[in-house]
């Protein structure tokens, strides 16, 4: 099912809805013209277009891939940031436990791709969208779905929604934990999580399966900080397990893990003692599929513990200089519609012109409008009408969602895939 499920998207047929495609390709089948290993340079494509790195790719799944087994931890990499089951497919063959998720028409996307466990890190009270996870549920023995649960009258509505759909597997849940005061969603004492807890117990439709959060929302976060309230997280699956609250599992759940102290989890959970079900120490990490040439290049914890390996930037917006009105400006055609922004300008990093490749010295992105990028150019710079100005963008999760086919280069500019996304 799911293989067949990704060969489909082989067989979308190119038009006018995938921006940077060659024109000449439309009416061929993505298989058909990935087939033809067209060149991102001299192939046809359009400025401007994003693509991504088939080798950074590769090494990035491996990189984390090979963290989490070296810290015996559970990988569910957080889907929203690619949105692609292809990514999703490769994630798993590279032994990730499931895929995280965080609203219902994603986990949607992941169900038809064939996705088997999906972790919602995120509540979810909406009666339509629990209909459909108990008709996932019954439909499919198989299928393990996890979300959060922070209060008693989210739980409510749950078994509410859940009761009335005739739901005959209960949903499990973890109790959220809040990062703290002021932080986002989550219970912000112990004692209101075992309130929730309590209701959870009381409700036929829903399982208590452990605690989860997210570091990454700890106010004023730095080492010393996250690991305390990492070790808070750690305490409460400890004293609900003392309280036999989790008595009839085979598999305890403790999660956490963004892309920023991924570190300080690993480091935190191998601190977890015994229980009384072996415990799934949960990473949901995503950015680092494609990593990034700004925020998590800044953040990644292969910074502070570079022995254990590194990611690289994937990603390369391909854009073209359309206007070079003065020796210290300069236009190309790519802006907000196209690059992400909301955490940091995009960065120059090469420019190309007659097949040769160079630093960008001397160039620097200004500002963005809706379709042009403002570039400051110094007296280095050499950059003219008509080069093309390869882009580094930083977070990743604004940079997939502008894009919904995505080519996939190799180093020489051959495009080898295509991966699509589903925003």
């Amino acid at each position: 099912m799911v293989l067949d499920a990704l060969a489909r998207l082989t067989e979308e047929r190119v038009d006018h809805r995938f921006k940077g495609l060659p024109p000449d390709a439309a009416g061929l089948t993505v298989g058909e013209l990935a087939a033809q290993r067209r060149n991102l340079f001299t192939g046809g494509f359009t400025t401007p277009v994003l693509a991504l790195s088939a080798e950074r790719l590769e090494h990035n799944l491996a990189a984390l891939e090979t963290y989490a087994e070296r810290h015996g931890l559970a990988f569910a990499p957080h889907g929203k940031t690619s949105m692609a089951p292809q990514l999703f497919q490769r994630q798993i063959e590279r032994g990730a436990w499931g895929i995280t998720l965080a609203v219902p028409h994603q986990a949607r996307v992941a169900r038809a791709y064939g996705i088997r466990r999906i972790f919602l890190a995120n509540e979810l009270v909406d009666a339509a969208a629990l209909r459909w996870v108990a008709a996932e549920q019954d439909a499919d023995p198989a299928f393990r779905f996890v979300c959060y649960v922070d209060s008693v009258r989210g739980v409510e509505l749950m078994d509410a929604a859940l009761t009335a759909s005739g739901a005959s597997r209960p949903v499990d849940v973890v109790v959220e934990l809040g990062a703290g005061e002021g932080a986002r969603t989550g219970v912000r004492t112990e004692a209101e999580c075992a309130a929730v807890a309590d209701a959870v117990a009381g409700a036929r439709t829903l399982r208590l399966v452990g605690v989860a959060g997210y570091e990454g929302e700890v106010p004023g976060a730095d080492p010393e900080r996250v690991r305390a309230w990492l070790r808070r997280l750690v305490a409460l699956a400890v004293d609900f397990d003392k309280a036999g609250r989790f008595a009839a599992l085979d598999e305890i759940v403790v999660s956490a893990g963004g892309s920023a102290w991924f570190d300080a989890v690993a480091d935190v959970f191998a601190e977890v003692p015994e229980l009384s079900a072996p415990v799934l120490k949960l990473l949901r990490s995503g950015a680092y599929v494609s990593h990034d040439d700004g925020h998590y290049e800044r953040l990644t914890p292969f910074n502070r513990v570079p022995r254990e390996g590194g990611l690289e930037p994937a990603f390369r917006l391909w854009t073209q200089v359309v206007s070079r009105p003065s020796a210290q400006q300069a236009f190309t055609n790519a802006g907000k519609r196209d690059a992400a922004y909301d955490l940091d300008l995009p960065v120059a990093k090469v420019v190309r012109r007659d097949g040769a490749e160079r630093p960008a010295t001397g160039i620097e992105v200004t500002g963005l409008s809706d379709q042009h990028a403002w570039l400051r150019t110094s007296a280095e710079a050499d950059l003219e009408v008509g080069d093309w100005v390869g882009l580094g963008l930083s977070h990743p999760c604004t940079s997939f969602d502008k894009w919904v086919l995505i080519p996939v280069a190799e180093a020489d500019g051959t495009v080898v895939d295509y991966v699509r996304t589903f925003f």
